[in-house]
């Protein structure tokens, strides 16, 4: 029996090296869509930033968001599930994250045209500074966090140089233990890396299983295909895990298999192996 869901992470995985939907990415998710297959993206991007990428899809099904944190139905931006840090968290996890860059709180207000609250951008390190200043118009700045924070904190991270961030971690996992997830990204879109604190249950994988739950799609007809940390779980958990060429090394040793680069159009050659091909891969 073919896949019946299709998990995309966004960052390279969909989008090629330069951040573009190729044409060629674009045919092959309208093929698996005209199959009958759902096809959902599950990226850490703000649902501003996802929501194009929806459009251009033509996709049917909710986004997953914030790394789990969110799944929003696109079409009206209604939140189906939102899972916020804790009060207690937020209070300490802040002064660990200013040692570096001020924190960037991400709060689920789209349609108050609120995406982001941090304190003062002279304050961030610069590879954060250019972020916020492409991204100053869905920003509230604070002169500094008072906790609770207003909205819902769905996720807190800053950016800077891998090994900054690299050291910074176990101070903020020694301190928060299991009460929170703490991710180190790539930051594909602008200098340095990314680290991120989540609500210790958050993950894209376990946004996407309540999804497929919903949609009485079984684990092994889940296809995920994805290249960062942030993917581990999905990879692992699905019917079938696919590692980008441009995967970690973590997520390509954790996969089932590994496509080509997404330089190579790697997104498309899983598509037409195992969807297009009648499943006869899988």
């Amino acid at each position: 029996m073919p896949y019946r869901l299709l998990a995309l992470d966004v960052d390279g995985t969909l989008l090629d090296p330069s951040g573009v939907l190729r044409p060629t990415v674009l045919q092959a998710v309208a093929a698996v869509q005209q199959r009958g297959v759902r096809v959902v993206l599950c990226t850490g991007r703000r649902f501003r930033s996802a929501l194009p990428l929806a459009q251009a899809l033509q996709l049917r099904e909710p986004l997953v968001v914030h790394n789990g944190a969110l799944i929003k139905e696109w079409t009206s931006g209604t939140t189906l599930h939102q899972c916020c840090i804790p009060a207690e968290v937020c209070r300490q996890v802040l002064p660990l994250l200013r040692q570096v860059s001020t924190p960037m709180a991400y709060v689920d207000a789209f349609h108050e045209q609120v995406d982001i609250v941090t304190e003062p951008l002279e304050q961030a390190h610069p590879f954060q500074r250019e972020y916020l200043q492409d991204n100053l118009v869905h920003c509230r700045i604070v002169s500094s966090h008072t906790v609770p924070l207003p909205y819902g904190v769905v996720m807190i991270s800053i950016m800077a140089e891998e090994e900054r961030l690299r050291a910074l971690r176990p101070q903020i996992l020694q301190a928060l233990g299991t009460q929170a997830r703490v991710n180190l990204l790539i930051n594909k879109n602008y200098q340095g890396h990314i680290l991120e604190v989540l609500p210790p249950t958050v993950s894209k994988w376990a946004a996407l299983y309540q999804l497929a739950v919903q949609l009485g799609i079984a684990t092994q007809d889940i296809l995920a295909v994805g290249d960062d940390e942030n993917d581990l779980e999905m990879i692992r958990h699905a019917g079938l895990g696919v590692a980008m060429g441009n995967a970690t090394a973590t997520v390509k040793a954790a996969a089932d298999y590994v496509t080509g680069s997404n330089a190579e159009d790697g997104l498309v050659q899983a598509i037409h192996r195992f969807i297009l091909s009648d499943g006869t891969d899988r």
